[in-house]
């Protein structure tokens, strides 16, 4: 399966990388309700931050941001599965679909991750640079304001000097 297609099926909720219920079912060949009867018989193994339900806002937003609109539709939201949720689903199906889907699911939320830590490395490195930039710019104001100012002393005439001294035609 093209690591595309289950990457479209990530999404970004409650701050959480999750997957629904029902793309998972779909990716393991199982139905959406023997999934979730599965996980209603091991339920301990699914704490908050493993498995949670949509809220109905929730559900309905996702609905319009992707334009998921299915003939009958659902009784209640759907189940979210984080990235440790979906571990926990290998040993809740033990299929060797729901093995295999499972661990090229695991590599795509790894690959993200490593993307995500890669992104914020370069975007350190940019604030440096940036830092550096808005540094170089303040010396280079003092420098202009030093070389105008070096001009401006030119551009006016010194005004004459008054003689000091011995003047011989004062006796």
């Amino acid at each position: 399966m093209p690591d595309e297609i289950i990457m479209k099926q990530i999404y970004l909720i409650r701050g959480h990388k999750v997957m629904l219920d029902e793309d998972l079912a779909e990716l393991y060949q199982v139905t959406t309700s023997n999934l979730n009867k599965a996980i209603a018989r091991n339920i301990k193994r699914f704490p908050d931050d493993f498995m949670f339900r949509l809220t109905n806002e929730e559900f309905k937003n996702l609905d319009f941001q992707n334009g998921i609109a299915k003939w009958g539709g659902r009784r209640q939201p759907p189940n979210v599965f984080t990235e440790q949720g979906v571990a926990m689903l290998s040993g809740v199906l033990s299929s060797d679909r729901a093995i295999t889907v499972n661990i090229q699911i695991m590599r795509i939320f790894t690959r993200i991750r490593q993307m995500l830590a890669d992104n914020t490395d370069l975007r350190l490195e940019i604030e440096k640079i940036k830092t550096k930039l808005d540094n170089q710019d303040k010396n280079m104001e003092i420098v202009f304001r030093y070389l105008d100012e070096l001009l401006e002393k030119q551009e006016k005439p010194n005004p004459p000097r008054k003689r000091i001294g011995f003047k011989p035609d004062s006796f």
